[in-house]
This record gives structure tokens, sequence and C-alpha cells, in this order.
């Protein structure tokens, strides 16, 4: 709590952990919980992936699958919260993994991490063009590739320019954002309701192979699997429910971070998963028909708006939407640069000289936020969107379940100095189920169509391996004081 004698000051724990402050801490509680609200934003990943979930295995994928997944995600919030309340620096899971196990874990999650947030930008901002281009009839001009790549590239720098600003102007916009996602998923949800005929309550748990469709381009190729296709459409929650970190990341921004950045991880995905759940099952259910929603594939929930709500609240709906997506590309570019900072302050990025600079009139790490922006333009050129976002998904649970699985191991042994904010007794058990679960979800991320993850997956992983053991070991210090003992 604020002014409470009992938590020491947030530039004292700073000073503690090896740093000093730098960046401007200007963020509340709410803030801090905005951001990661707006980066998971149900009005991105729940909207544009939904034909991921409803093409795999029907209506049970959406009204099963989605409170699995979010069950699961909660405990990886639980157990991030517990560690960020003893580690709140704006390297998050990078600064965690290498004080709970090591420099090899730190750098290894510090890369992922990276991958992660860099892909996940990608996905959101190649999401939003589709769904804009889809939902409001924009023209694409005689060659749409093109179009497609400048469109994106100018909506990512535009969201670096604002992101240049300095926190004061991305704080009142993603606060905004969050105010935008609840109110129009609960109006959205509710329109809905009211726009459906007959309720068809058995779609939520019934079992349907919509694998194959639709026939030109189909989410999934056919296969008669059905519980394999179950648990492929736990990638429409998984990638939702993703970037929470974000709070993590921005902890040296935010008043109180020991107590606020836990809280703003859970809530973040509490609310998230409650909120998007009953809109996407409001969408399930509008549905007039499973199979022909089927066969618009990424196009499904702007025709289902058409179909069931007047056209100019259908409209409105979507741009909306639109704006969502696009604040939520923002807010993920936010986190990004801060993470690209943090790393580049312990000198584990090429350019860290560069990219660890502040702005002194801004306090804004602004080469960071640039460099962070392009490099997530340009994976836009070379993938798919689904293989962007499965990617994303992969790279970043993998660098969630890295700190994890050390605090499951160093827990009472050599961390022994706990935050404010802590589970106790259940914080081993949450770190296991945490861990297991973000494997499961590795193996789901590389399976076709996004096969291509895999080898970049490999490749990755490998390249990170040679070069831990021929360059890196030596020469990469991490975090500047060694804590792993917790005093």
């Amino acid at each position: 709590m604020p002014g409470d004698p009992q938590i020491p000051s947030d530039e004292s724990v700073l000073n503690r952990l090896g740093y000093r402050q730098e960046l401007a801490r200007r963020m509340g509680a709410f803030s801090n919980f905005a951001i990661s609200f707006a980066i998971i934003c149900i009005l991105a990943g729940g909207i544009t992936s939904f034909h991921v979930g409803l093409n795999s295995a029907g209506g049970a994928s959406i009204g099963i699958g989605w409170p699995l997944v979010s069950l699961f995600s909660l405990a990886v919030a639980l157990t991030m919260g517990q560690i960020a309340s003893a580690f709140p620096t704006a390297g998050g899971l990078y600064h965690w993994g290498s004080i709970l196990g090591g420099r090899a874990c730190g750098w290894v999650t510090a890369w992922l991490n990276l991958g992660g947030l860099l892909t996940v930008l990608a996905a959101i901002n190649a999401g939003t063009f589709d769904f804009a281009v889809a939902a409001l009839g924009l023209p694409a001009g005689s060659n749409p590739a093109m179009v497609k790549v400048i469109a994106i590239v100018a909506m990512t720098l535009s969201q670096a320019l604002l992101n240049h600003r300095g926190i004061r102007l991305t704080t009142l916009l993603t606060d905004f954002s969050g105010w935008l996602i609840l109110a129009v998923a609960t109006v959205l949800t509710v329109s809905l309701f009211l726009a459906t005929p007959r309720f068809e309550w058995a779609r939520l748990w019934t079992f349907t192979n919509l694998s194959g469709l639709p026939a030109d381009a189909p989410v999934f190729a056919r296969q008669e699997n059905l519980p394999w296709l179950f648990c492929l459409g736990f990638l429409l929650p998984a990638y939702t429910i993703t970037g929470f970190d974000a709070s993590a990341h921005t902890s040296e921004e935010t008043v109180s971070a020991a107590v606020n950045v836990p809280r703003g991880i859970v809530r973040s995905v509490v609310i998230s998963a409650a909120f998007g759940w009953f809109m996407i099952v409001a969408l399930l259910l509008a549905i007039p028909n499973l199979q022909e929603a089927a066969d618009q594939g990424s196009s499904v929930v702007p025709w289902i708006l058409r179909k069931t709500l007047p056209a100019p609240l259908g409209t409105a709906f979507l741009i909306g939407i639109v704006l969502a997506q696009y604040l939520c590309g923002l807010a993920a570019l936010t986190s990004i640069s801060r993470m690209t900072f943090a790393f580049a302050r312990d000198g584990g990025l090429p350019l860290s000289r560069w990219l660890r600079k502040v702005d002194p009139a801004t306090q804004s790490p602004s080469i960071a936020v640039w460099s962070s922006g392009m490099l997530s333009a340009l994976l836009v050129v070379l993938l798919r969107y689904e293989t962007i976002a499965a990617i994303g998904t992969v790279f970043l649970y993998c660098s969630y379940a890295l700190p994890i699985a050390a605090g499951f191991w160093a827990h009472e042994r050599t961390w022994t100095r706990f935050g404010p904010w802590e589970l106790g007794a259940a914080y081993r058990p949450l770190a296991f189920i945490s861990a297991a679960g973000c494997l499961f979800l590795l193996v789901l991320g590389v399976q076709p169509p996004n096969q291509q993850a895999l080898p970049i997956l490999g490749g990755t992983l490998g390249l990170m391996l040679v070069l831990w053991f021929a360059v890196e070991r030596r020469r990469f210090k991490g975090p500047p004081m060694d804590l792993g003992n917790g005093q």
C-alpha cells in the first residue's frame, strides 16, 4: 500500500536490485492494469482469431476451450505476480530468470520474450489491417500485398511516434483503451444477445468437426481427430490472453510497483477472460448457420455482425474494434521497448550502448522504441498472420515458463526474500502447472498450418545455444547484483 512503512519505497527497491531510477514513474494501479489489458485486448485476439476456435472443434472450442485455457493463463499470471512483486524491474521476465535460474536462463528468457513480443506486435498490426479491410471494405488497390505492408509499416511507425512522446501520453491512451475495450465488448455482447432470435445453448458444449474450411484456404487441414482439433482450438484463447507481462515491463514507471504490478497482471487476465468469454459466446450463439460461418474463415466476425445487427450499429462496432486493435499495438510496442531498454541496460543486446539511452526530455527509451517498431514491421513481409500469431504465442509462453520453472526450484531454497504480494504454499503447485502448460502450448503452436513455426523456433533455440557457449557465456554478465539467495 502507498505509504505503508512495511513496504520499501519504489526507488529503494530498485536501488537494491542494482539500478537507478531513469524512467518517469507516473503510472498508477489502473494504468498498470490497463497496459496489460490493452495488449491482451479481447477485441483484437478474440475477434481476429475467432475462426481459429470455430474452425477446429466448433462451439465446444469456445464454450469449453476458452475457460480451460483461461484457468491456465490465470495460473501463469498468479505465479508471475509473486515474482514481479519480489523483483519489480523493467526487465521483468529476463531479470527474474537471471536471478532465480542463473545468467543463461535469464539470457534465453530475454531473447524468447523479445522475439515473442516483436511477433505479437506484428500479428496485432497485421490482424488489425486484415480486419479493417474485411470489416470496413477498405480498398486494397491493384497490389494488395504491397498496400498491406505499407499500411502496417505506417501503423507501427505512428505507434512508435506516440511512444516516443513519453509515458504520460502513452498512459492516457492505454487508459482510454482499457475503458474502450470494456465498453465495446459489453455493448457488443448485449446487442448480439438481443439480436439472437433463438438460443442454441448446446453449441457451447457440442463438438463439431469444422476442419477443412474454408475449402480454398482451410484454417486447419481436414482431419478426423476431434480431440486433437479441440486442443488446436486452444490457440484462440492462448493467443488472446497473452502479453500480460507488460505490467511487469512498466514496473519502473509504476507507483507502488511491488503491489500494483502483480495486481495489474492478475486483474488483466481475470477481466479479459470473463469479458472475452461472454463476448465470443454471444458471437457463437448469434451465428445463423455454423457451416456457413466456418466458410468465412478469418472474415467470420464481420460476417456475423452484418447478418445479425443493423448496418449502422454493426459499422460502429467495427470502427470501435479497429481503434481498440490499433491501441493494442501501441501498448505492445510500449512493452517491447521497455524490455529492450532493460536488456540493453545490462549489455545483453547488440548496440546496447544506444538502445539503453533514455531521452532526457520525455524520459522514454526512444531508440528502443523506434528499433522495436521497425523490426516488428519487417516480420509482416515474411510470414502469414496465423503463423506470426502462433510463433508469438509459443515464444512468449516459453519466456513465461523459464522464470516460473526457475522460481519453482528456487522457492524457499535460494529464493527466500519475497515481495508484499505472495501466494504462500500455492506458489509451487501453480508454478508446476504453468510450466507444464507452456510446454503443451509449444507443441500446439507448431502444428499445421503453422508448421513454419517449428523450424523458426528450432533454429532460434539452436542459434541461441551456439551463441551462448561460443560468446555470451563469457561476455554477458547479467543483472548487476546476484540476488539469487533472496538477501
